[in-house]
């Protein structure tokens, strides 16, 4: 199975702003564990339910994982799932796409588009 180049972080409004000044080195959940956790585009919009619920002023990244290398490890987390895990900081440079965080009519988050 081969595995998304994408993967999707998940900002507040504070870290968005550190990330647009230069990099973002995590949030103290990512601090604590010594990476950053990112998020497929299918486990998005569970992340967000399960970690960010009743926060405002989110926002939704998405990272070229090919331009971090070898920082990305993909490790078993929740639900024995594959999630991808940056282990260094986030740049602007990495980030394709940004935007504020957004559902579809069924709920599911929508991705940010390049361009």
């Amino acid at each position: 199975m081969s595995r998304p180049v994408t993967a999707y972080k998940v900002l507040t409004a504070d870290q968005m702003t550190a990330l647009e000044a230069g990099s973002f080195t995590g949030a103290p959940i990512d601090v604590a564990d010594g990476y950053i956790h990112l998020s497929t585009a299918a486990q998005l919009t569970e992340t967000i339910d399960k970690h960010f619920v009743g926060q405002p002023d989110l926002w939704v990244t998405a990272v070229d994982l090919e331009a971090h290398g070898d920082a990305i490890k993909w490790e078993i987390s929740r639900g024995d799932a594959e999630f991808p895990h940056l282990y260094g900081r986030l740049t602007l440079a990495t980030v394709i796409a940004y935007s504020p965080l957004e559902r579809d009519d069924d709920g599911s988050v929508r991705l940010p588009v390049a361009g």
